[in-house]
C-alpha cells in the first residue's frame, strides 16, 4: 500500500488504494449505488431502496452498482431485468414490480441456506456454494450469466464482489470483465449469473468457500497482476464479498463523484453466555470481527461526506429515521425499525408480513437520507409500498 502521509485525506476515506490507483485523481460525474451483504433481511430492505429511486426518478441516473453477499441477490435481479424495465419520459419504470420485485420477494418465501448445507455434506459430488448457486439458478437466473447484465451504453455497470480467498483481494464480476488485480481479468465472461451471485454470498462458514475453474488462456495478459501463474489461473477461490468489504464500496468509490449507500448489514446481539464449541465459538468471533470493519467503515464513509471528499448519502438498517430531522418522513418508528434490523442473517423463508415490512423500510429510510442530503427538491412519498404493514 502506498504512502498516504502526504495526502491524509486518503486515510479518511473507506476503501483501500493500491499500487496503481491515482487517490487524487477527481471521480467521474455521476452516481453509483453500493448494496450491503445481510442475508434475505439486506436483499429486501435494498429491493425497498431500489423501489423509491425508481419513484423519484433516480434508478436511470445509476452509472454503477456494486454489490456484496446479499445485496449481490438484489444487483444479479435488478441487473438482468435492467433492458426490460419500461423508463419512459417520467424515467419512472412501470414494470418494476413485475420484473424485479416480485422474483426477490418469491425467493424470501424459500429456505435454500438449510437445504444446501445439508445437501452440499452429503453429496461426495457438490459443495454447498454449488447447492446455493442451483438454487439461484432455479428460482432466479436460470442459465443466464453476466452477458445479460446491461452494457454500459444501456445502464449502469453492475459489479458483483466476491473475496478471493487465494489473493486476499477482491474477485469481481461484471459484464465485461472479471478477476481481480493481482491476478488479472478475464474479459466478457460467460459465467453463468447464478454462480457469480452464488459466490458473492457465500457467508462464512457455512456457505464457503465457492470454488470457479478457469482457463488460464483466457486472462488478458496486458492485466497481468504478481499472481497470473498457476495455480491462481486456474482456480478461483472465492468467499463472500462481504469478507473484504461489506458495504460493496470500492469498486463505487474510487470511480464516482456522488456514493449512495445502502446498508442492510445486521449487528451481532449481547450473548451473556456465548457457545464454546469451537464451530459456535468461531462464528461469533467472525461475526464480531464484522461488526467492527462494517463500524469503521461506516464512520469513514459519513466522514468523507462531511470532508466534501465524496458527495451522497447514507442509510442503514439500524438507522433512526428522526436523525433526518425531515418533518415528513415516513412514520417510522425506531423500536421497530431495530426489531427489523435483528431479523437473522440468513437465506431462510421469511412471511409475507415481514417481507412488506423490511421492503416498507428500506424505502422510507433511503427517501429521508436522499432528500435529506441529495436532493431536497424531491418530493415526499405519499405512503409505503405496502401501506397496510407498515415497518
Amino acid at each position: 500500500m502506498p504512502d498516504q502521509v502526504s495526502n491524509p485525506t486518503t486515510n479518511v476515506q473507506p476503501v483501500r488504494f493500491l499500487e496503481t490507483d491515482q487517490p487524487e485523481a477527481k471521480p467521474a460525474a455521476g452516481m453509483a449505488l453500493c448494496l450491503s451483504g445481510g442475508g434475505y433481511r439486506a436483499m429486501l430492505f435494498h429491493v425497498g431502496t431500489i423501489w423509491r429511486l425508481n419513484e423519484t426518478g433516480l434508478l436511470p441516473e445509476l452509472r454503477r452498482v456494486s454489490s456484496v453477499s446479499g445485496g449481490s441477490i438484489t444487483a444479479g435481479v435488478l441487473g438482468m431485468a435492467w433492458k426490460k424495465l419500461r423508463f419512459g419520459a417520467s424515467k419512472k419504470a412501470d414494470n418494476l414490480v413485475e420484473l424485479f420485485v416480485k422474483p426477490l420477494r418469491d425467493l424470501a418465501g424459500v429456505t435454500i441456506d438449510a437445504g444446501s448445507i445439508l445437501e452440499g455434506m452429503l453429496m461426495p459430488h457438490k459443495t454447498i456454494a454449488d447447492e446455493v448457486a442451483a438454487a439461484y439458478r432455479s428460482h432466479l437466473f436460470d442459465k443466464a450469466t453476466l452477458q445479460a447484465l446491461p452494457s454500459d451504453a444501456e445502464g449502469p455497470r453492475f459489479v458483483i464482489n466476491a473475496t478471493n480467498v487465494q489473493t486476499r483481494v477482491l474477485w469481481r464480476f461484471s459484464r465485461p470483465y472479471m478477476g481481480d488485480y493481482r491476478v488479472g481479468l478475464i474479459r466478457n465472461p460467460e459465467v453463468e449469473l447464478a454462480v457469480a451471485v452464488g459466490a458473492s454470498s457465500a457467508f462464512p462458514p457455512f456457505l464457503s468457500p465457492a470454488v470457479l475453474k478457469l482457463q488460464p488462456a483466457a486472462f488478458d495478459p496486458t492485466t497481468k497482476g504478481d499472481l497470473q501463474i498457476e495455480p491462481y489461473i486456474s482456480t478461483a477461490v472465492l468467499t463472500d464479498g462481504g469478507v473484504y468489504d461489506n458495504l460493496g464500496l470500492e469498486t463505487a468509490w474510487k470511480n464516482y463523484e456522488t456514493i449512495l449507500v445502502s446498508d442492510g448489514s445486521g449487528v451481532s446481539d449481547d450473548q451473556p453466555n456465548p457457545k464454546r464449541d469451537w464451530l459456535q465459538h468461531i462464528y461469533r468471533v467472525l461475526n464480531l470481527l464484522d461488526d467492527q470493519v462494517v463500524s469503521l467503515r461506516k464512520r469513514q464513509v459519513v466522514a468523507s461526506y462531511q470532508m466534501g471528499i465524496r458527495k451522497g448519502a447514507y442509510w442503514g438498517i439500524r438507522t433512526d429515521i428522526a436523525n433526518y430531522q425531515l418533518p415528513d418522513a415516513l412514520k417510522c418508528p425506531h423500536d421497530r425499525t431495530l426489531a427489523l434490523a435483528n431479523t437473522p442473517t440468513r437465506l431462510t423463508k421469511l412471511d409475507n408480513v415481514l417481507q412488506d415490512r423490511l421492503i416498507n423500510w428500506g424505502f422510507a429510510v433511503s427517501d429521508a437520507a436522499i432528500r435529506k442530503h441529495v436532493d431536497g427538491t424531491l418530493p415526499a412519498p405519499t405512503d409505503f409500498p405496502y401501506p397496510a404493514s407498515g415497518v
